[in-house]
C-alpha cells in the first residue's frame, strides 16, 4: 500500500476540477490548495531523509505501478483542459474568475504535465519520451525537452546554464534570463545533435522544427474547436505553467556553482550542486522532484528510487512555500543567502 502514496499527486488535478466547476472565489481552489494547504501539510507531516533499503530499491525498480501512475496523467490533463475550455466557451465569467481559472490551470499543467513530462523525458523508451512531449505541448514549452536533457544536465551550476539562478538574482529577473536562454540553447543543442548525426537542418529528426509546427497546430486547434477567447486562455495558461516551472528551477539551483578543475573543465555534477527538500507531502505530490540532488547525480534513476544525501544543501521549506518565498525577493535573500556556501558566493568559477 505504501507504493500507492503517489496517488496523492492526483489531488492537484482534483483541486483543478473543483476550480473548473466553481464560480467566484472557488475558481482559485487550486491556488489555495497549492500554496496554503500543501505548505500546511508539509509543516504538520514534517520531512524524512530516509532512503530505501537495497531490497526495497530492487523491488520498486521493476514495479510497473509507479510508471502507470505517471502515464495516467496524459488523459487526465487533456480531459481537464477540455473541461475548462468548454466552461469558458459556454459560460460568462468575471475577469477575476478568469484569472482564478487561469492560475488553477497553470498550476495543474506545471505539476501534472511539465513535472511528469520531465520525469518521462529522462526515460529511454520511445513511448515514454513521446508521452513527455505530448505533456509539454499545452505548456507551449516543448523545446524544454531538448534543452533540459542535452543542455541543463551538462551545464547545471555553471554560467552556461540558463536554468541556474545566480546569487542575488531575483526570481522575476530569472524568468526573463532563463526563458530566453533556454530557448536559444535548445536550438544550439538541436543543431549539435543534427551535426553529430550528419543530418541537415530540414531533417525529419529536427525536433525543434516539429515543435514549432505542433504547438501552433495545438493553439489554432483550440481556436477552431472552441473560440478566440479560449485560444487566448490556452496561450495564457501555457505561459503561467512554464513560469511556475522556472520558479521551480530557480529554487532548485539558486546561487550554487561548480568550479573549474586544473584542466579548465568544470567539476563533475555532485549532490551539493542542487537544493534538496525532504518534506513528505511535497515529495509525493511532485513525484520526488524535490530530491533534486540525486536526480542530477544520476538523471536516469526513476523517481521512486531517488535518495537523500547529507551533503546536499537543503531548502528550509517545501517547494510550494519556497516558491511563494521567492516571490518576495528581499525575504528570499534574507533567508536563503546565508545558506549558500561561502565559496559559491564569489563571482568567479575558478578552482578553489
Amino acid at each position: 500500500m505504501r507504493d500507492l502514496k503517489y496517488l496523492f499527486a492526483y489531488t492537484v488535478p482534483l483541486s483543478a476540477f473543483i476550480s473548473f466547476e466553481s464560480v467566484g472565489l472557488g475558481t482559485y481552489t487550486s491556488v489555495f490548495y497549492a500554496f496554503v494547504i500543501l505548505p500546511f501539510l508539509d509543516l504538520i507531516t514534517g520531512n524524512s531523509a530516509e532512503n530505501l533499503s537495497k531490497e526495497d530499491e530492487n523491488s520498486k525498480k521493476t514495479n510497473k505501478v509507479f510508471d502507470i501512475m505517471l502515464y495516467l496523467n496524459l488523459p487526465l490533463i487533456f480531459s481537464l483542459l477540455c473541461l475548462v475550455f468548454t466552461k469558458i466557451q459556454t459560460q460568462e465569467y468575471e475577469v477575476y474568475e478568469l484569472i482564478g481559472l487561469g492560475l488553477s490551470s497553470g498550476i495543474l499543467l506545471a505539476t501534472n504535465a511539465i513535472n511528469v513530462a520531465h520525469e518521462l523525458g529522462h526515460r529511454t523508451s520511445y513511448m515514454e519520451r513521446f508521452t513527455a512531449k505530448c505533456l509539454y505541448m499545452p505548456c507551449l514549452y516543448m523545446h524544454f525537452y531538448i534543452e533540459h536533457n542535452f543542455g541543463h544536465h551538462m551545464n547545471v551550476a555553471t554560467p552556461n546554464d540558463g536554468a541556474t539562478a545566480k546569487y542575488n538574482q531575483s526570481v522575476f529577473s530569472f524568468w526573463v534570463t532563463s526563458v530566453t536562454k533556454q530557448y536559444l540553447d535548445a536550438w544550439k543543442c538541436q543543431l549539435k545533435l543534427l551535426n553529430h548525426q550528419k543530418r541537415s537542418f530540414l531533417s525529419l529528426k529536427n525536433d525543434m522544427l516539429w515543435y514549432h509546427l505542433i504547438q501552433p497546430i495545438y493553439v489554432f486547434g483550440v481556436y477552431y474547436f472552441f473560440s478566440m477567447e479560449v485560444m487566448l486562455f490556452a496561450i495564457a495558461i501555457g505561459v503561467v505553467s512554464f513560469l511556475f516551472l522556472e520558479s521551480i528551477n530557480y529554487i532548485e539551483h539558486y546561487g550554487l556553482k561548480r568550479f573549474k578543475t586544473a584542466s579548465g573543465r568544470y567539476e563533475r555534477v555532485q549532490p551539493h550542486h542542487s537544493w534538496n527538500s525532504n518534506f513528505n507531502i511535497g515529495r509525493i505530490v511532485l513525484y520526488e522532484l524535490t530530491r533534486h540532488s540525486d536526480h542530477h547525480f544520476k538523471s536516469s534513476k526513476k523517481y521512486q528510487l531517488l535518495n537523500s544525501y547529507e551533503k546536499s544543501p537543503t531548502l528550509p521549506l517545501g517547494y510550494p512555500a519556497s516558491i511563494l518565498l521567492s516571490f518576495i525577493p528581499p525575504l528570499w535573500f534574507k533567508i536563503m543567502n546565508p545558506l549558500v556556501p561561502e565559496e559559491m558566493k564569489k563571482n568567479n568559477y575558478d578552482n578553489i
